[in-house]
């Protein structure tokens, strides 16, 4: 019997007799059917200008979930995203605390590139947040870091600066939040880097707190 038919089958024998089965299927549903179910949205304007559906990418029970803010050009074209010059400085940040690409999640705020690399608009936003929202239930991460103030400020809903949110700490579902810089911040604003460096050296002494690892040490 599928997960599916034991879940109905429960449902019965526990004496339910209406049951709606457009609401429980996602309960069954992995990352990539999730993906094939809204691929071709067309909730806002993005939808008729983009080239690909950038949905996420990673490992689908990553224990680190990283959230920046929009596909670029590149992310538009190949249809994955942080794969331009910010993504390529993405790996060696995750790689300098001993994370690799392969093992973590990245998605983003908008799942389309808005015209001209803008910011995301309030209203995008609304309407994409349900699909990372739901990502993030399927994925169950330990930790979520939001790369960039755009970020942070939808997921967190606040208005609180970058430099403010990095300092405290956040909850969202129940997971811990951290805070820092777009990597394509630090390519135009090398001042970013040490700060930077500090707030992912945190992250990662957090992540093996929690897992219960032994500390590293970092130059």
């Amino acid at each position: 019997m599928t997960p599916k038919g034991a879940y109905i089958k429960q449902l019965l024998e526990s004496g339910e007799r209406e049951i709606y089965l457009s609401e429980p299927q996602d309960i069954f549903m992995t990352l990539d059917e999730y993906r094939e179910k809204i691929k071709n949205c067309q909730k806002c304007s993005l939808g008729k200008t983009r080239t690909n559906f950038v949905f996420g990418d990673g490992d689908p029970h990553a224990k680190l979930m990283l959230i920046g803010e929009a596909p670029g050009r590149d992310e538009d074209l190949q249809g994955i995203p942080f794969v331009g010059r910010a993504g390529k400085l993405l790996d060696k940040i995750l790689s300098a605390v001993n994370f690799t690409r392969e093992e973590v999640y990245i998605a983003n705020i908008l799942k389309c590139r808005p015209p001209n690399n803008r910011d995301p608009l309030p209203d995008e936003a609304e309407k994409c947040m349900p699909y990372l929202d739901r990502q993030i239930e399927l994925i169950k991460p330990q930790i979520i870091c939001c790369l960039g103030r755009i970020a942070a400020q939808f997921l967190l809903d606040t208005k609180a600066p970058l430099g403010k949110m990095r300092e405290n700490d956040y909850s969202y579902k129940g997971i811990r939040v951290f805070v820092t810089y777009h990597p394509a911040a630090l390519l135009r604003f090398q001042q970013y880097k040490r700060a930077t460096w500090e707030d992912v050296k945190r992250l990662r002494r957090y992540y093996l707190k929690i897992n219960g690892l032994p500390d590293e040490k970092f130059d």
